[in-house]
């Protein structure tokens, strides 16, 4: 018999199996393992390309800064990117403007 692993939710060790899904009779919380394995979410550029912490992008498309008349163009290279959680998922610093979100669907990663 395989080990079930425990609960993620409580750490109870009585896990049992029911066709796809793994299930705490202890908290009721439901979860598949095939799931556990593609948790972390892969933030990509406009090719499809994946992006990392510390990447350079280029800007693929003049943006317009939200409550400023400055306006990131086309072209201009981001060094040293962060990738973080949410709607802009990329916080870097552009030049001549300063920190800032991007998303990275307007985004190319720049191979150097």
């Amino acid at each position: 018999m395989s080990e079930l692993p425990p609960c993620p939710k409580c750490d109870s060790p009585y896990t049992y199996e029911d066709n796809a899904l793994l299930i705490c009779p202890e908290c009721a919380h439901e979860w598949s393992l095939s799931a556990d394995d593609s948790s972390e979410s892969v933030v990509r550029d406009s090719n499809g390309t994946p992006l990392s912490d510390g990447d350079t992008v280029s800007v693929i498309k003049d943006l317009k800064v939200k409550g400023s008349s400055s306006v990131v163009k086309v072209g201009t290279k981001v060094k040293g990117i962060r990738l973080v959680e949410g709607d802009h998922d990329i916080d870097c610093k552009v030049p001549g403007i300063g920190q800032m979100g991007l998303k990275s669907e307007f985004v190319k990663k720049v191979t150097e």
